[in-house]
């Protein structure tokens, strides 16, 4: 029988839900889209069903979400709370009680389609059984909320008859048994959400100071975005969140973040900034210094992970959150930001500007973070065969550094990040401790410096384990412990030893004769025995203040609260990287290159020093023929537009490797020799044409055509790096206009606002936060970039990277690796090509190199940008130098082995304090 129903008539959930419900053996129903308002009529209609209630649902789930399990319990997460569960109001939550019952039990099924596998799910319809066999179907406009059966005006037709309740079966079986549905089981997360939020309370910032600093990160973190629209925090990340906070409490965090490039070290610090703001809720202000390129990233992160307002000085103004520039007197504003957390470029620091640094010393800080802290170097690294003469801690610092040294003493805690804390000699890692030890005596000990991990050659060999802490005299052994003496709950024999003595955490220092005033029992169980033994590698202050994770660790370490792994591993496929790998160069373009190195070699005879400019031409002609030609041209004068820094926005004070317009116009007075050779080389570009091997390997690689492929690389997406914009802007050029590619969008992220992308073969610039959404929504599958986008650019979307040319810096590499190698990624491996000209520079590094880069990896966690020299010695043609420079960076002993990492588990989702979100927002957006 036909019956027609509508919401003007009656209201829907009295008339017809909850009458049809009730006696009912099951239900199954066809809704729209998968939100937590699918069951707020959990508890009062679906209780009344007797069997099961299978939902299937619509989804915004994209199909990279359905590659792996984690993926797609990753998009339930935020699907469940993007509907906000967390704002229903108290009448909802004896539903909540029973959806949890429901969903415990397995009362209530419910898969998820996305878009892709029918479109949206326009059709809501609905079939009930009974007992007897009867039943009933209905269809209409309804969805499965309170909202629609209770408010909304709805239609609905209902119908008993057996055809229409088979056909309706038919319907949902279809898309219940579809392939491609996620069953909701699979994501615990929501049936614990829905039993946090029925006990879920609002705290202020105050009352979080009387708990144990997990419980208030939980309450911090449990609700900001990182939580509600991504994954959270992972172990690692949660584990240095936490004892930044302890630490903090104790008198100031100084800790060093080593994490491995791709483990999200900028969220860490932001997480920790967030919660020692709210601890110290009338404290000073937050200082956040970085690269300048990096400095929107962070402001960015800030926002969109955590909700923390921010202001970013841009040289001229403070800029907040909101794109708002405030009024500026100058350099004078720069102690005037109008938000708690303020982010500053590093260079001014390194270039010196007196009244920035005057100003940025002027006031103390809750909390100082440094971002790519490596910068901040001792101006001579010793060597690694050093005589303990040379390594101490008189050694003279770069303005970096120098300034760290004395802000430390204006700040209570203090965090610096780096993916490389040891480039060419351990002692850069003690140098970072002791810019954390300037204002706080529990780094390397009291300020009088009589504590041996002052000494950095001993602090050194303890750690590296050439030498041991004495335990045949415990008296001596003991000079090691009490100065600085860690807190209790760092080791039981801490918290023995400490409550003896009647000592708390916030004390560091000790005398010798302390040690006469413990009883034997301490002195020779927990002393002796306990302690010392190993005390130089569980203890020093390098693996105290020092966090470091690898991605191998935590990929390959159970995590024991899961039973699974820290991290879901990712691993990295390479191609071309076999000694043939090299694209061959031919005809003229093969003879240009050589008389590029004749012009190097002409240039090398008569300049001395700059080794960079020497080698700048084979740089950029290693990168493309087209970066080579018009290199060519600016030399000789005839392309005044060309910029040869590119993207680096700011350099790394005493490089000697800079590529600035001053040095090129420094050695522009070329002879007569050098200018014809330079002229033939330009020659021989132009009649090379544009048949360049790179722009072919590209093409092919990202249309599958390649020996070894399984797949086009554009399914996948792809991201292409090259260190020049003109080279990233000819292959995105030459890319839009093929065929293959008409009718997707290509994207150019680049620095400078030269960001921007090519639709219909026509270039429109955009910002850079557009392209990253537009990645992040799998809109743009084809990125190409310059080296500004490979800091800080989360592309987790993308399967694939093309390096078109390989940076002399390292690092760089490692860094555009960690795009797609990072947290979040779908996929359980990603694949990368390195493209590079046969028997060009980087062809004969990658021969030299080879068969110590594995080694040298291992020994670093990534490649140390020192070994920049290795390519101006080859290019040079001094291989020899080149192999003593890989001989000496292997030689260093690196302190920080795996088995140092740390992390510890924590259950933050299931918290149900919650930190008052506009409390928080007021007390960020205080200003200096």
């Amino acid at each position: 029988m036909l019956r027609h129903h509508s919401s003007r008539r009656g209201r829907l959930h009295q008339t017809v839900l909850a009458q049809r419900l009730t006696g009912a053996v099951s239900y199954d129903r066809i809704a729209g889209y998968f939100r937590s308002s699918l069951f707020e009529v959990a508890g009062e209609a679906l209780a009344n069903v007797s069997g099961k209630v299978r939902i299937v649902c619509n989804s915004d789930l994209d199909p990279h979400d359905m590659i792996t399990a984690s993926a797609a319990q990753a998009a339930l997460r935020r699907s469940w709370c993007s509907g906000r569960p967390e704002d229903a109001p108290p009448l909802a939550l004896p539903r909540y009680r029973e959806l949890y019952a429901a969903l415990t039990n397995q009362k209530i099924e419910i898969r998820v389609l996305p878009d892709s596998a029918f479109g949206l799910i326009h059709g809501k319809a609905g079939l009930i059984r009974y007992a007897d066999g009867s039943g009933t179907a209905f269809l209409g406009s309804v969805n499965e909320s309170l909202s629609a059966w209770k408010l909304n005006y709805e239609l609905l037709w209902e119908d008993d008859t057996p055809e229409t309740m088979a056909w309706v079966q038919e319907e949902f079986l279809a898309l219940w048994n579809d392939p491609r549905a996620v069953d909701l089981a699979c994501c615990p997360f929501i049936a614990q959400d829905v039993k946090r939020i029925v006990s879920r309370t609002v705290v202020e910032p105050q009352e979080l100071q009387a708990v144990d600093a997990t419980e208030a990160a939980a309450a911090v973190a449990v609700e900001t975005p990182i939580y509600r629209q991504e994954q959270g925090l992972w172990p690692h990340q949660k584990y240095f969140a936490r004892l930044a906070l302890e630490r903090h409490r104790l008198g100031g965090a100084r800790l060093v973040l080593a994490d491995q490039v791709g483990l999200g070290k900028t969220i860490q610090l932001a997480m920790a900034a967030l919660l020692m703001a709210v601890d110290d809720p009338g404290g000073g202000p937050i200082l956040i210094l970085a690269p300048k390129p990096l400095l929107q990233q962070w402001q960015g992160e800030l926002m969109d992970f955590l909700q923390l307002p921010s202001a970013r000085w841009n040289g001229r103004a403070w800029v907040d959150e909101n794109e708002l520039e405030y009024p500026s007197e100058g350099t004078k504003s720069l102690g005037k930001c109008p938000r708690r957390i303020g982010l500053v470029s590093q260079g001014l620091v390194v270039r010196g500007m007196a009244e920035a640094v005057n100003q940025l010393l002027s006031r103390k800080y809750t909390c100082v973070i440094v971002d790519e802290a490596h910068r901040a170097r001792r101006r001579k690294v010793p060597k690694v065969d050093a005589g303990p003469e040379d390594v101490n801690e008189r050694a003279e610092p770069n303005k970096l550094m120098d300034f760290l040294r004395q802000v430390g003493l204006k700040t209570k805690s203090m965090l610096l990040a780096t993916a490389t804390p040891v480039q060419l000699h351990p002692v850069e890692a003690w140098d970072l401790l002791h810019i954390l030890a300037q204002g706080n005596d529990g780094v390397l000990g009291g300020r009088t410096q009589s504590s041996p991990w002052f000494r950095p050659s001993l602090c050194l060999d303890v750690a590296t384990g050439q030498i041991a802490v004495p335990t045949e005299d415990l008296r001596q052994g003991w000079e090691f412990v009490r100065d600085p003496m860690p807190a209790k709950e760092e080791d039981s024999a801490f918290r023995r030893i400490r409550n003896y003595i009647e000592a708390d955490d916030a004390r560091w220092q000790f005398p010798p004769e302390t040690f006469d005033q413990l009883p034997p029992a301490l002195r020779n169980v927990q002393l002796g025995n306990e302690l010392l033994p190993d005390y130089g590698q569980r203890f020093n202050p390098l693996l105290r203040c020092i966090v470091r994770r690898t991605r191998a660790y935590l990929e390959s370490t159970i995590n024991p609260a899961t039973g699974s792994y820290y991290l879901p591993k990712v691993s990295v496929r390479l191609f071309g990287e076999e000694d043939d790998g090299g694209l061959l160069l031919g005809g003229y373009l093969l003879e240009a290159y050589q008389e590029a190195e004749a012009f190097c070699s002409l240039l090398q005879q008569r300049v001395r020093g700059a080794g960079f400019f020497k080698t700048l031409l084979l740089r950029r002609l290693g990168s493309s023929m087209e970066a080579g030609r018009r290199t060519v041209m600016k030399l000789l004068g005839q392309d005044p537009d060309l910029v040869l820094d590119e993207d680096d926005d700011e350099v790394e004070e005493e490089s000697g490797l800079t590529a600035s317009q001053d040095t090129v116009s420094e050695f522009k007075q070329f002879t007569d020799a050098e200018r014809a050779s330079l002229q033939r080389c330009l020659d021989l570009l132009r009649q090379g044409g544009t048949a360049d091997p790179k722009l072919e390997a590209v093409t092919d690689y990202l249309l599958g055509r390649r020996h070894g492929l399984n797949r086009p690389w554009i399914d996948l997406g792809c991201i292409l790096f090259s260190q020049y914009y003109d080279t990233v802007w000819w292959i995105g050029s030459e890319l839009a206009r093929m065929e293959a590619f008409q009718g997707m969008d290509i994207g150019l992220y680049a620095g400078s606002n030269r960001s921007g992308f090519w639709r219909g073969g026509r270039f429109e610039r955009c910002d850079r936060n557009l392209l990253k959404e537009r990645v992040r929504t799998a809109d743009i599958k084809l990125l190409l970039g310059t080296d500004a986008a490979s800091e800080g650019l989360n592309l987790q979307r993308l399967g694939t990277l093309i390096n078109i040319d390989l940076p002399w810096n390292p690092t760089r590499l490692e860094q555009r690796k960690g795009r797609i190698q990072r947290i979040g990624q779908a996929r359980d491996e990603v694949w990368i090509a390195n493209l590079r000209y046969r028997e060009s520079v980087e062809d004969r590094v990658h021969r030299v190199l080879a068969e110590r880069l594995e080694a040298i990896h291992d020994l670093f966690g990534q490649i140390p940008d020192t070994l920049e020299d290795v390519w101006v010695e080859v290019a040079l043609h001094n291989e020899q130098s080149a192999r003593q420079l890989i001989d000496r960076t292997t030689a260093t002993r690196n302190p920080f082995d795996v088995k140092y990492s740390k992390v510890e588990d924590a259950d933050w989702e299931t918290c149900a304090s919650v930190l008052n979100a506009v409390s928080m927002r007021e007390l960020l957006s205080t200003g200096w």
